[in-house]
C-alpha cells in the first residue's frame, strides 16, 4: 500500500494523477471498457490523491489504478452518463474522505456507471466506493477496512448533518476487494456519512462481498438495489440511525463469499450494534437503530444450485435495535427474520423494534423458520426457540403476515425479476406510517407495500439486470 501511495504523490500534479505516470504491469486502456457506446477518448489513469477540485466528463472514461483518495476540502464532480472502470490487477477504490465531497448527478437516462474494464467482467474487477464523513458512530469498528492508506483511514466525528456530497442514478458493478478475512471493501461502503448527504437511485450489482454496508452516521437514502452480490445487502453497524424508503435486495442462489470455517452466511439484511469480540457492551452508544420501509427482498428460494452459505432474510443481533416497515421478504433459506443475543430479543420484545405491517416468507421446501430466535434464549422463563410468543407479536400488534402469497409477477427470476405486484395483490394498499420514525417527514406516506407500486417502475433505465 505505502509503494502505491508513494507513486501517487511522485506523479501528483494539480492533486490528479492521469496516463503521466505509469507501472510495467499496466495493461493498455480498453477499447471500449465497461461496454456501451464508443468511447470518444481513452480513459486517463487516475492514481493517488485528489486534493483539489475535479471535473469528469461524459466524453471520456476514467479509470481507476488502486486507490484514489479525495482529500482536503476537494469536489469531485462527475457528469451524468460518465463512466469510471477497474481492472482486476488493480481493483480501483474510490475514496471521498472526510471533508471531500463527490457530486455525482447522473440520470434515468444517462447514469454514473464504475464497472470492470475486463473484456469477461468478473466480481473484485472493481475495488468500490468509499465515502467517509464526520457523523457520530460508537466506535465498534476503529479504522476503515479493507486496506485503506492509514493517513486515511480514520472516520467519523460530532457532525451529524455532515455532507459527502451527492450519489444519484449511480450503478457499482462487480465490486469487492477482500484483503483480509473480515477485511474488505463493499461495493458502496459509508463511514460516518451525516444526513446532510444524498443517496437517491444507487444500485451495486454482483460485488464481491456486501451491497451496502454503514458504519455509524445518519444518512438518510432511498431508491437502493442490490442486485447479486455474494455477502449480505444491507450490512449496518456502529450505530447507524438513518432511514431508508424504496429498496431491493435480490440474492443469485449459487453466488456467496467464501466463508471458509467462519460460519459466517449471507443474508438480505445483517444488522448489529457493535461486535463483542471487538471488547464492547452490546449496549454501547449510539445503538444502531435503522428505520426502514418499502423494502423488497428476494431470498434464493432453494433453487437448484443454491450455495449452502444462504442465511436469513433477515438477521438482527448484536444490540441492535431497528423497524422495519411496509415491506416484503420472502425466499429466505435459513429463516425469515433472525434475533441474536438477549438485548436484541428484549428490543423486540418491549416493542421499540419492530417487524411492522410487512409480509415474511421462507423459501419453498425448506425447513426454515419463518421467525427465528437465538437457540436457548429464554422469555419470561419460557423458551423462545419454538417462536410461539415472538409470532404472536409479529401478528397481533406488529400487524405483518407470515407465509402469505404477495402475488409479485415474476419475483425468482433472477435474471429478469419480475419485482411489481400483481392486480389484486394484497401488497397494494394497507401501507402505514404510524409507528416510531416512521412519521418523520423523510418518509414518503404511500399506499403501497414493497419497493414497487402496480404503475410505476422507478428502476427503469438506469438500473441493470441479468449480470
Amino acid at each position: 500500500m505505502k509503494k502505491v501511495f508513494s507513486l501517487g504523490m511522485l506523479c501528483l500534479a494539480a492533486g490528479l494523477t492521469f496516463n503521466s505516470c505509469s507501472k510495467s504491469g499496466d495493461k493498455p486502456d480498453p477499447v471500449n471498457p465497461g461496454g456501451g457506446d464508443t468511447v470518444v477518448n481513452k480513459a486517463p489513469d487516475v492514481r493517488g490523491v485528489i486534493n483539489a477540485d475535479q471535473h469528469w466528463t461524459a466524453d471520456k472514461v476514467y479509470r481507476l489504478r488502486g486507490y484514489v483518495y479525495v482529500t482536503n476540502g476537494a469536489t469531485l464532480t462527475i457528469d451524468a452518463g460518465t463512466k469510471i472502470v477497474s481492472n482486476k490487477d488493480s481493483a480501483g477504490v474510490l475514496v471521498i474522505y472526510r471533508g471531500a465531497k463527490i457530486m455525482a448527478n447522473g440520470t434515468a437516462d444517462a447514469p454514473v456507471v464504475f464497472t470492470s474494464a475486463e473484456t469477461s467482467p468478473k466480481p473484485g474487477d472493481l475495488g468500490g466506493v468509499i465515502l467517509v464523513g464526520q457523523a457520530t458512530g460508537n466506535g465498534n469498528h476503529s479504522v476503515i477496512e479493507g486496506g485503506v492508506d492509514a493517513a486515511y483511514s480514520a472516520f467519523g466525528g460530532s457532525n451529524d448533518a455532515d455532507n459527502s456530497g451527492t450519489l444519484k442514478y449511480v450503478r457499482i458493478e462487480y465490486g469487492g476487494k477482500a484483503v483480509n478475512p473480515g477485511d474488505e471493501v463493499n461495493g458502496l461502503s459509508l463511514y460516518g456519512v451525516g444526513s446532510g448527504t444524498t443517496i437517491d437511485y444507487v444500485q451495486v450489482i454482483r460485488g464481491l462481498d456486501d451491497a451496502f454496508e454503514f458504519f455509524g452516521g445518519t444518512v438518510n437514502c432511498k431508491h437502493l438495489i442490490a442486485y447479486n452480490c455474494a455477502d449480505d445487502d444491507f450490512d449496518i453497524d456502529d450505530g447507524y440511525r438513518g432511514k431508508i424508503q424504496y429498496a431491493i435486495s435480490v440474492k443469485d442462489p449459487a453466488f456467496t463469499d467464501a466463508k471458509g470455517t467462519t460460519g459466517d452466511v449471507s443474508n438480505n439484511f445483517e444488522v448489529d450494534n457493535v461486535n463483542p469480540s471487538n471488547g464492547f457492551l452490546l449496549s454501547r452508544a449510539p445503538i444502531s437503530y435503522p428505520v426502514l420501509s418499502n423494502f423488497t427482498a428476494i431470498g434464493p428460494n432453494n433453487a437448484a444450485g443454491t450455495s449452502a452459505d444462504y442465511g436469513w432474510g433477515m438477521r438482527w443481533r448484536r444490540g441492535t435495535k431497528f423497524v422495519l416497515a411496509n415491506s416484503i421478504v420472502i425466499g429466505s433459506q435459513k429463516g425469515g427474520l433472525r434475533l441474536q443475543e438477549d438485548s436484541t430479543i428484549s428490543y423486540y420484545i418491549k416493542g421499540s423494534s419492530a417487524f411492522y405491517n410487512s409480509y415474511l416468507s421462507t423459501a419453498a421446501g425448506t425447513p426454515g423458520k419463518i421467525i427465528d430466535v437465538e437457540q436457548g434464549k429464554t422469555i419470561n422463563g419460557v423458551s423462545s426457540y419454538d417462536t410461539q410468543f415472538i409470532t404472536e407479536l409479529t401478528t397481533g400488534p406488529y400487524k405483518s403476515s407470515l407465509g402469505v402469497d404477495v402475488m409479485l409477477n415474476d419475483p425468482f427470476n433472477n435474471a429478469a425479476p419480475g419485482l411489481a405486484p400483481k392486480a389484486g395483490s394484497p401488497v397494494l394498499t394497507g401501507a402505514l406510517f404510524d409507528f416510531g420514525a416512521l412519521t418523520d417527514g423523510f418518509f414518503d406516506k404511500v399506499t403501497f407495500k414493497g419497493a414497487l407500486d402496480g404503475s410505476s417502475d422507478w428502476t427503469a433505465k438506469w438500473a441493470a439486470w441479468g449480470k
